[in-house]
């Protein structure tokens, strides 16, 4: 399995739930600090992080004056925003609470027109145990007209460096909106234009 972003997770003991181990919701917010912390790393190398046709913020200026490093989320401007699409978790083991950091494994596995999905694994820093696979799906939504937008170049080149494979889950019956023949129903950036994205905060 990649690695391509790995987020050391530090466990609190308010994780734990009366099983005495890590409540299964909680997976749901490993997994968001995993991705916001991804998304304000430094650029990979190459990756333009300026100019009005990379898509990037109008602060980023300012944020180099001072000294700051461009980072994915300055391709989040004041005009658009990301929201989530669909959650899928699998879990695998249980997860005992431990002092010592567990690891969130972070990937691309697919770049659609305005929407994205990241394949997760909650491992082991040395990959030596694996509690979770996930998968998250992402829009980029314009915050005046509730709608996809296409996902700037600038971002889609840093989100390449970060491509891997689909998430290994075990089979699994189709889901209430995938027809016979597997196919999951359109994403938000696939969908017909006069229907509005919808769904929580990233």
């Amino acid at each position: 399995m990649p690695a391509a972003y790995q987020f050391p997770l530090q466990l609190r003991f308010g994780d734990v739930d009366s099983y005495g181990h890590v409540n299964n919701v909680r997976f749901l917010q490993f997994l968001e600090d995993a991705r916001v912390h991804w998304l304000r790393e430094p650029l990979p190398e190459g990756v333009r992080g300026g100019g009005s046709a990379a898509g990037i913020s109008s602060d980023h200026e300012s944020r180099q004056e001072s000294g700051s490093e461009a980072t994915m989320f300055d391709f989040v401007t004041s005009e658009n925003f990301t929201l989530v699409g669909r959650h899928e978790i699998e879990y695998l083991a249980p997860l005992l609470y431990r002092p010592a950091p567990i690891a969130v494994n972070l990937w691309m596995t697919r770049l659609g027109g305005s929407s994205f999905d990241l394949g997760y694994s909650v491992a082991e820093r040395d990959g030596s145990a694996l509690y979770a696979y996930a998968a998250t799906s992402m829009v980029l939504v314009s915050r005046s007209t509730g709608r996809p937008v296409r996902v700037p170049r600038g971002l889609r080149e840093a989100f390449a460096h970060y491509s891997g494979p689909a998430v290994p889950f075990r089979r699994r019956p189709p889901l209430p909106n995938e027809g016979r023949t597997g196919s999951p129903a359109a994403l938000p950036d696939e969908a017909p234009a006069e229907e509005p994205a919808t769904g929580g905060v990233a």
